[in-house]
Protein backbone atom coordinates (compact mmCIF):
# COMPACT_ATOMS: atom_id res chain seq x y z
CA UNK A 1 0.00 0.00 0.00
CA UNK A 2 1.28 3.48 -0.86
CA UNK A 3 0.96 6.65 1.12
CA UNK A 4 -2.44 8.23 1.67
CA UNK A 5 -2.88 11.98 2.02
CA UNK A 6 -5.91 14.12 2.85
CA UNK A 7 -6.54 17.86 3.07
CA UNK A 8 -7.30 18.94 6.65
CA UNK A 9 -8.41 22.29 8.02
CA UNK A 10 -7.04 22.88 11.51
CA UNK A 11 -9.07 25.35 13.58
CA UNK A 12 -8.35 27.12 16.82
CA UNK A 13 -11.25 25.89 19.01
CA UNK A 14 -11.34 29.21 20.91
CA UNK A 15 -11.28 31.38 17.77
CA UNK A 16 -12.83 29.21 15.05
CA UNK A 17 -12.28 31.79 12.31
CA UNK A 18 -8.52 31.25 12.73
CA UNK A 19 -7.54 28.22 10.70
CA UNK A 20 -4.80 26.64 8.61
CA UNK A 21 -5.24 24.10 5.82
CA UNK A 22 -2.65 21.53 4.88
CA UNK A 23 -2.04 18.21 3.18
CA UNK A 24 -1.66 15.50 5.85
CA UNK A 25 -0.08 12.09 5.57
CA UNK A 26 -2.49 9.52 7.04
CA UNK A 27 -0.46 7.61 9.63
CA UNK A 28 -2.33 4.65 11.11
CA UNK A 29 0.70 3.95 13.32
CA UNK A 30 0.40 7.35 15.05
CA UNK A 31 -2.02 7.88 17.90
CA UNK A 32 -2.17 11.68 17.81
CA UNK A 33 -1.82 14.12 14.92
CA UNK A 34 1.22 16.30 14.25
CA UNK A 35 1.34 19.83 12.77
CA UNK A 36 4.32 22.14 12.23
CA UNK A 37 4.65 24.49 15.21
CA UNK A 38 4.63 27.64 13.05
CA UNK A 39 1.23 26.67 11.58
CA UNK A 40 -0.35 26.13 15.00
CA UNK A 41 1.13 29.34 16.39
CA UNK A 42 -0.07 31.29 13.33
CA UNK A 43 -3.68 30.45 14.25
CA UNK A 44 -3.19 31.19 17.94
CA UNK A 45 -2.93 27.67 19.31
CA UNK A 46 -0.50 27.59 22.22
CA UNK A 47 1.05 24.56 23.94
CA UNK A 48 -1.01 23.34 26.90
CA UNK A 49 1.01 20.30 28.00
CA UNK A 50 4.02 18.12 27.24
CA UNK A 51 3.78 14.47 26.33
CA UNK A 52 6.32 11.75 25.52
CA UNK A 53 6.01 9.84 22.25
CA UNK A 54 7.90 6.89 20.81
CA UNK A 55 8.93 7.54 17.21
CA UNK A 56 9.09 4.99 14.40
CA UNK A 57 12.84 4.53 14.98
CA UNK A 58 12.18 3.52 18.62
CA UNK A 59 13.50 6.74 20.19
CA UNK A 60 11.40 8.67 22.69
CA UNK A 61 10.89 12.42 22.52
CA UNK A 62 8.85 14.92 24.49
CA UNK A 63 6.61 17.27 22.50
CA UNK A 64 4.35 20.20 23.29
CA UNK A 65 0.65 19.40 22.77
CA UNK A 66 -2.68 21.21 22.67
CA UNK A 67 -6.19 20.59 21.34
CA UNK A 68 -7.52 21.66 17.96
CA UNK A 69 -10.47 21.05 15.69
CA UNK A 70 -9.72 19.06 12.54
CA UNK A 71 -12.08 19.21 9.58
CA UNK A 72 -11.67 16.64 6.81
CA UNK A 73 -13.92 14.55 4.60
CA UNK A 74 -16.92 16.72 5.55
CA UNK A 75 -16.59 15.95 9.26
CA UNK A 76 -15.15 17.49 12.41
CA UNK A 77 -13.02 16.05 15.24
CA UNK A 78 -11.62 17.68 18.37
CA UNK A 79 -8.19 16.10 18.82
CA UNK A 80 -4.87 16.39 20.63
CA UNK A 81 -2.30 17.92 18.33
CA UNK A 82 1.48 17.64 18.60
CA UNK A 83 3.68 20.67 17.88
CA UNK A 84 6.14 19.35 15.31
CA UNK A 85 9.29 20.89 13.93
CA UNK A 86 8.62 23.66 11.43
CA UNK A 87 9.74 21.53 8.48
CA UNK A 88 7.84 18.37 9.40
CA UNK A 89 5.14 16.76 7.29
CA UNK A 90 1.71 17.03 8.96
CA UNK A 91 0.43 13.64 10.17
CA UNK A 92 -3.18 12.58 10.70
CA UNK A 93 -3.29 9.99 13.49
CA UNK A 94 -5.80 7.27 14.32
CA UNK A 95 -7.69 9.21 16.99
CA UNK A 96 -8.77 11.79 14.40
CA UNK A 97 -9.63 9.02 11.95
CA UNK A 98 -11.65 7.04 14.49
CA UNK A 99 -13.39 10.17 15.77
CA UNK A 100 -14.88 10.70 12.33
CA UNK A 101 -15.47 7.04 11.50
CA UNK A 102 -12.87 7.16 8.74
CA UNK A 103 -10.93 4.04 7.75
CA UNK A 104 -8.15 3.38 5.26
CA UNK A 105 -8.98 0.83 2.56
CA UNK A 106 -5.99 -1.54 2.78
CA UNK A 107 -6.09 -2.41 -0.93
CA UNK A 108 -6.34 1.00 -2.56
CA UNK A 109 -5.19 3.22 0.29
CA UNK A 110 -8.32 5.36 -0.10
CA UNK A 111 -10.10 6.88 2.88
CA UNK A 112 -13.69 5.75 3.35
CA UNK A 113 -16.35 6.54 5.91
CA UNK A 114 -18.09 3.90 8.00
CA UNK A 115 -21.83 4.08 7.54
CA UNK A 116 -22.40 3.79 11.29
CA UNK A 117 -20.11 4.55 14.24
CA UNK A 118 -19.83 2.27 17.25
CA UNK A 119 -21.28 3.66 20.46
Amino acid sequence: MGQTHVMVTVRNPLERQRCWEGRFLVDTGATDSLVPRRCLEAIGIEPRAKRSYRLADGSEHEFDTAFAEFEFMDDLAAVRVIFGDDGCEPLLGVIALESTGTVVDPEGGELTRRAVLRL
